[in-house]
C-alpha cells in the first residue's frame, strides 16, 4: 500500500509539473500542425497526392515533435536532485525509468493522439485509415517513449551534446515508421504487422529500465 501511495504521489507531481509547463506541450502541438500546413502548401492543392503521402507525413512529424520533449525527460529532475530523492525514497533506478516512461506517454504522446483526427482532416485521410493510424500510434508512440527514456538517460552522461539522444531515437524509430505506415497501406497484413510492432514494444520495454536505470545511476555517481 505504501508503494502505491508513492506511485500516486509521483504521478500527481508529474501532473502538476506538466500542467505548469503546458506551454511546452502546446509548442509541440503548434510545431506539429505548422509543419503539416507547410507540407500542404509545398505539395499544392492536389488532394489525391496529399492523401497518398498523408500517413507518412503524420508519422514523420509525430516523431520529430516527440523528440522536442526529450531534453526534459530526465534533465530537470536530474538537475534539481529529484532523481536521487526518488531513489532514496525506495524506487530503484529501473523503476524510476518505467514511471517516467509512462508519464511521458500520458502527458506528451496522448495530446498528439488527440490531435491526429484534426491532422487527418487536413491531409484528406479516410476514416478507415484513421482507425489503422490510431492502432499503430498507440503502440508506436509508447515505443518512442521507451526509446526516449533510453536516449535521454544517456544524455545525462553527455551534457555537451543533447542532439545525440534525438539522433538515437530517430535512427531506431525507422522500423516503427515502416511497419506503422505498412499497416495502413497493406490492410490485409494488419494482424501480422501489428504483432511485429507489439513484439518490438515488448523488446524495447524490457531493455528500457535496465539501460535507462544504469545510465541514471552512473550519471548520479559521476555528478
Amino acid at each position: 500500500m505504501l508503494i502505491l501511495n508513492k506511485i500516486i504521489s509521483f504521478y500527481y507531481r508529474e501532473y502538476k509539473l506538466n500542467l505548469s509547463g503546458f506551454q511546452d506541450i502546446l509548442t509541440n502541438i503548434i510545431f506539429f500542425f505548422t509543419s503539416i500546413f507547410i507540407f500542404i502548401f509545398s505539395i499544392g492543392p492536389d488532394k489525391e497526392t496529399i492523401s497518398n503521402i498523408g500517413i507518412g507525413i503524420i508519422w514523420t512529424l509525430l516523431l520529430l515533435s516527440s523528440t522536442l520533449s526529450l531534453r526534459k525527460f530526465y534533465q530537470d529532475d536530474f538537475e534539481s536532485g529529484n532523481l536521487l530523492i526518488m531513489h532514496l525514497n525506495g524506487f530503484s533506478f529501473g523503476f524510476i525509468a518505467i514511471l517516467k516512461t509512462f508519464s511521458h506517454f500520458f502527458f506528451i504522446q496522448v495530446p498528439f493522439l488527440l490531435s491526429i483526427p484534426v491532422a487527418c482532416i487536413l491531409l484528406n485521410i479516410t476514416n478507415d485509415e484513421l482507425i489503422y493510424l490510431f492502432s499503430s500510434f498507440v503502440i508506436g508512440s509508447f515505443i518512442l517513449s521507451c526509446l526516449g527514456s533510453i536516449s535521454s538517460s544517456m544524455n545525462l552522461m553527455n551534457q555537451r551534446n543533447f542532439l545525440l539522444g534525438s539522433v538515437i531515437v530517430m535512427i531506431f524509430s525507422v522500423p516503427i515508421i515502416i511497419f506503422s505506415v505498412g499497416i495502413i497501406n497493406h490492410e490485409e497484413s494488419f494482424n501480422s504487422l501489428i504483432s511485429i510492432l507489439f513484439g518490438i514494444l515488448l523488446i524495447v520495454f524490457a531493455i528500457n529500465p535496465w539501460a535507462s536505470g544504469l545510465c541514471i545511476k552512473l550519471s548520479l555517481e559521476n555528478n
